[in-house]
């Protein structure tokens, strides 16, 4: 059987994650950065060629079945798109893009080439929130009445620098830091019906162009009530991201640093069970999601051949980008 070719754009921290998993399960093709040494640098651990622009890796390499797509937020819509015309199969890193008008060109995009068009969902492989998921679609949990989401990291001043923190090729801290967790709300929940709440830059104002810290209530189309709060200024390090659910028959807290822990439970006819503690992304000095891109390359390409295999496709990520949008537009930074 021949081997995956794989191609990674944009050869920053998360790269590395892709670049491993790549490797793991196929061959790389190339890897591409307009900064050279980031390029030299991951193509040199990995022994594949490194490119300084994308038309000279899509150029030089035929046959690319799968594009990682690893560049800043505003860059994944344009990027994805040139390597879908390529006629290369797309994962792109979260958050999908930073606008719905541009998500949905990437979809077309994908349509036009008959290629598909997959974005990293990677939080809802967290051991704990998949068996969470479980046990509602099994009911166990009866009529779910309320829900609260929390995410309080830390990002000090002197992480944003060059891109982040701006409004073109960042988009804000829902997008950048807490992308997968309100993936993981839409996951678990469904739609939201209507969205109220607050939103302040109040640490971070001379360095960011959008808030460090908000507030949402949110009415969700089955009826639920919910409440989102985010902040990037608990100090000196990564608090928590919490998820508190209350139902019918059962209530469940899943915590920990990135959703990986169960905190409490007390549910009528079950137990979440089999719960381990997985590691981070660690960049340093500052840490992110948990670290499953194992998990996303070993579904991904089952989904690459089976069509019903349940894998985060453009919808799921056109989904998150369209509620982080509308909670911006609704609540002005104040």
């Amino acid at each position: 059987m021949q081997k995956l070719q794989f191609a990674i754009i944009g050869c920053g921290k998360i790269a590395i994650r892709h670049a491993e998993q790549a490797a793991k399960h196929g061959s790389i093709a190339g890897v591409c950065d307009i900064i050279n040494e980031r390029a030299d640098e991951l193509a040199s651990k990995f022994n594949t060629q490194a490119y300084y622009s994308i038309e000279d890796l899509f150029t030089d390499v035929k046959n690319i079945d799968i594009t990682a797509i690893c560049t800043p937020n505003g860059l994944h819509t344009e990027h994805s798109i040139m390597a879908l015309n390529a006629k290369s199969n797309v994962l792109c890193e979260k958050p999908m893009s930073i606008s719905g008008h541009s998500a949905i060109e990437m979809m077309q995009a994908a349509d036009t080439n008959n290629k598909k068009l997959f974005v990293v969902k990677s939080t809802r492989y967290n051991p704990a929130l998949a068996e969470l998921k479980k046990i509602i679609i099994e009911n166990k949990l009866g009529k779910l009445f309320s829900f609260q989401l929390n995410c309080f990291w830390n990002r000090p001043k002197t992480y944003y620098n060059d891109w982040r923190g701006t409004l073109k090729l960042d988009g804000g801290t829902l997008y950048t830091q807490f992308s997968h967790y309100i993936d993981a709300m839409l996951w678990l929940f469904g739609d939201v019906k209507s969205i109220n709440g607050f939103r302040k830059n109040m640490y971070h104002k001379d360095v960011i162009e959008f808030e460090d810290t908000g507030s949402a209530s949110l009415e969700m189309e089955n009826g639920m009530i919910g409440g989102l709060n985010w902040s990037v200024n608990t100090f000196e390090k990564n608090m928590e991201v919490s998820l508190t659910l209350i139902g019918e028959k059962g209530s469940v807290r899943i915590a920990g640093s990135y959703m990986n822990k169960i905190e409490y439970q007390h549910c009528d006819a079950t137990e979440l069970k089999n719960i381990f503690d997985g590691a981070a992304n660690d960049y340093g000095f500052y840490k992110g999601s948990m670290s499953n891109h194992d998990k996303v390359y070993e579904n991904m390409l089952i989904a690459m051949n089976d069509n019903t295999h349940p894998f985060s496709n453009a919808v799921d990520g056109l989904k998150t980008v369209e509620l982080i949008e509308r909670i911006y537009q609704t609540i002005p930074l104040s």
